[in-house]
């Protein structure tokens, strides 16, 4: 079965930089298939690769998968002296799991098309290095075909649900994107005030039905609420802070999205459960140094991260403005990508990544050598290393405390605090 593949309209580029931090970063996990396949490439002949374990079983009794082995933090075992994958240098692209030969590509089964989108957690991507990515369609054919074998699809998927119970078919659910993207396209208005009106909207869509109002009534109708919506947004220095129900339920939310468990970048979780349990303490409580559940989080107290960014640019709104937007068009943020996430609730749950990642930002500004871009474009790659894929992400627990923030006004109040500049209005 081959579908085509629908590329992002936003500009976004990419190409690979030879960074291997993905090689480093990820345990890959393999298909009995792609296993049996490296195994018979014969690595075992090669010197450099004598004696070497290829692969390694993790998991749980019954739920034990397969995996490539890692060298420690020296990433995978076919990873080369000169930062090359083995596999790739030796047999061709084709011979590599399909895991690696995607990265940093997401392919999203929307309809009868698959939506292209890219994981922010790759450098070259969150720096926006390369070419579009639309010039990349040819060659990521192959991998969709390969791809679409692999999880078994053989008819289109149904569309997320909107919220609840309430559905949509596909051309409508566009219309919702479009509608999104419209709103996160104006440039004049800035990225969080985008994001707050998405949310105003996204409020309003949760009251109304849907099943009489469809196609060009449906475009109609978002187009006037879209309007009316400017009337009453209101600046983001005449909204009260976060509650404190709301901060907790936030801070709660970083330490998932900070954390990293493997890998070179690997934080707290290396000193054992009893440091991870103490991280979670103080993570409630918010007071004192956050812990460093990420090797890259520097000594920095939580009180210093509610102050008002001192230097934020064009630059950095424009690298979230893109973030969003990719995510947003290429459906990341709900359905099969984010934990089968109704629409509005996988929107709720990206829009809570925005004040995330602008506190994580004030955190990073304090390593040595590092501007506001940069510490912005590091923020991102932690964030999006974990979302749509950190399991507790997903749990129900995350899932109410996300449609606390919402209801409650606390994530429109996040949005707009931590995007405080220290500059007057």
């Amino acid at each position: 079965m081959t579908l085509p593949l629908y590329s992002l309209p936003v500009v976004q580029n990419w190409d690979c930089h030879g960074c291997t931090d993905c090689c480093r970063q990820y345990a890959v996990r393999l298909t009995p298939e792609e296993q049996a396949r490296i195994a018979a490439q014969g690595w075992d002949q090669d010197p450099e690769m004598a004696g070497v374990q290829l692969f390694v079983r993790e998991g749980w009794l019954l739920n034990k998968q397969t995996y490539l082995n890692h060298h420690g933090v020296g990433g995978c075992v076919f990873l080369n002296e000169q930062g090359r994958c083995r596999i790739h240098a030796k047999f061709g692209e084709q011979a590599k799991p399909l895991a690696c030969r995607l990265y940093p590509f997401v392919l999203v089964p929307a309809g009868s098309a698959l939506r292209v989108g890219v994981r922010f957690a790759c450098p070259s991507v969150t720096e926006n290095r390369g070419v579009p990515l639309r010039e990349h369609t040819a060659a990521l054919q192959a991998q969709a075909d390969a791809f679409i074998q692999q999880i078994g699809w053989t008819e289109p998927l149904d569309p997320p649900p909107l919220a609840g119970s309430q559905r949509v078919d596909w051309p409508d659910l566009f219309i919702f994107v479009r509608a999104l993207r419209d709103i996160l396209s104006n440039e004049r208005m800035p990225v969080e005030m985008c994001l707050r009106k998405t949310l105003a909207l996204s409020k309003l869509c949760r009251q109304a039905r849907f099943e009489r109002v469809s196609g060009p009534r449906l475009t109609e109708f978002l187009e006037v609420v879209s309007a009316s919506l400017d009337v009453d947004l209101a600046k983001a220095n005449t909204l009260p802070p976060p509650t404190r129900l709301g901060r907790l339920l936030f801070r709660q939310t970083a330490a998932i999205c900070i954390r990293k468990d493997g890998g070179p970048d690997r934080g707290l979780a290396a000193k054992g459960r009893w440091a991870l349990l103490g991280a979670a303490v103080r993570f409630v409580l918010g007071v004192g140094q956050v812990p460093a559940l990420h090797r890259l989080i520097p000594p920095v107290r939580f009180a210093d991260l509610e102050e008002a960014d001192p230097d934020w640019n064009e630059e950095c709104e424009a690298m979230l403005r893109r973030y969003f937007r990719v995510k947003l068009e290429s459906l990341q943020f709900c359905g099969p990508t984010n934990f089968r996430l109704s629409f509005w609730d996988g929107w709720d749950m990206l829009l809570l990544m925005y004040p995330l990642i602008r506190w994580l930002t004030r955190a990073l500004r304090r390593l040595p050598n590092t501007d506001t871009l940069s510490a912005l474009q590091r923020s991102v790659r932690i964030v999006d290393d974990n979302f749509g894929f950190h399991p507790h992400l997903g749990t129900l627990r995350q899932r109410f405390a996300v449609r606390i923030l919402s209801d409650r006004g606390d994530l429109e109040r996040l949005i707009a605090w931590y995007a405080r500049v220290a500059r007057s209005e």
